[in-house]
């Protein structure tokens, strides 16, 4: 993955051009600095452009944005999950793009139907078990999860973080409420011990034999396997006669008082690009959201799964739904 990476800013820095020199777009970002500089360094070797950022979480992020309004000098939100996107769009700090390289680079049911935010990386959120103790043979759905025979075999994150939250509400945009309830409370009742606070804290508990399964992103898997080769974990591409793969995004949108839009647009477009998807993707060991990237190869040897096309905005409409759902069948 390094030698992809370090290839792509060579080739990025070798397109340096002198006409941006002196203009510079604020990014608000969810995401650590440690993803998102290598990806803003290469921007501004090849443009001139400089990136001022700032990093902190989603929430703190969307409440500076509405207090400062008008005075705000963001000129992108950037941040992981439809859901917190939808809230963002829906509270007003982000205006429509009207853009055909946005519109041609992210497939639709990765950005907003609005065109107020855009994906730029796609993670999926699967099934790890642990292969001493779970055939694949033995997997089959998301919902198989409830069932009984999986009872103190179960490892799941908490409910609070919104990666669970976004996966419920897709559930729900395809089954509905009452059938999804019965999902949620089949796995809370076959939880091997309380929900772990990350996703890596439960795998590590799949890995250790304190339960059998669990449900976790991707790239968590990636980074601990990468640091732990040994463990006996593996990832499982539930629903594949079915609906799919629950995916998610992280993706970035242009705030509503930005002061440098165009410059703000031209960033989020060059972000979309194959010049520039594999180093966003990389980083993070996601998957990249334009269909003409193919994923790094240790992504790709994850193997190829189909994907839920529902739109990702159903997890921002249906999260409220989610949390009072996930809250009544007693998943903390």
């Amino acid at each position: 993955m390094f030698s992809r990476l370090l290839s792509s800013l060579i080739l990025l820095a070798a397109a340096v051009s002198p006409l941006a020199h002196g203009e510079e777009v604020v990014v608000y970002s969810a995401r650590n600095e440690q993803l998102i500089k290598p990806v803003f360094d290469a921007y501004t070797r090849a443009t001139g452009v400089t990136i001022r950022f700032i990093t902190d979480k989603e929430g703190p992020l969307m409440q500076r944005l509405k207090a400062e309004g008008p005075n705000t000098p963001a000129d992108l939100l950037l941040t992981v999950d439809a859901g917190n996107l939808w809230q963002a769009a829906e509270e007003g700090l982000l205006a429509p793009v009207n853009s055909p390289i946005l519109q041609s680079n992210v497939p639709a049911s990765l950005r907003d139907p609005g065109n107020r935010w855009f994906g730029l990386s796609v993670r999926a959120r699967t099934i790890v078990y642990n292969t001493d103790r779970v055939r694949a043979s033995d997997l089959s759905t998301y919902e198989d999860l409830a069932d009984p025979k999986w009872k103190g075999r179960l490892c799941l994150r908490t409910s609070k973080k919104v990666y669970n939250q976004s996966l419920v509400a897709m559930l729900i945009a395809e089954h509905g409420e009452a059938k999804t309830e019965r999902i949620v409370r089949g796995w809370v009742a076959n939880l091997a011990t309380d929900p772990f606070a990350d996703d890596t804290k439960m795998m590590e508990a799949v890995a250790a034999g304190q339960c059998d399964v669990g449900i976790g992103n991707t790239y968590y898997y990636g980074r601990l396997m990468e640091k732990k080769p040994n463990l006996p974990l593996a990832l499982f591409w539930p629903n594949q006669q079915g609906s799919g793969v629950h995916v998610n995004i992280s993706g970035a949108g242009v705030t509503r008082y930005a002061k440098n839009r165009a410059g703000a647009i031209r960033l989020l477009e060059w972000l979309s690009s194959p010049d520039a998807q594999n180093l966003f993707a990389d980083v993070n060991l996601e998957y990249p959201v334009n269909p003409q990237v193919k994923p790094a190869p240790a992504v790709a040897a994850w193997g190829e799964f189909k994907r839920n096309p529902i739109n990702v905005a159903k997890a921002g409409e249906l999260q409220a739904a989610a949390v009072k759902l996930m809250d009544r069948a007693g998943y903390k």
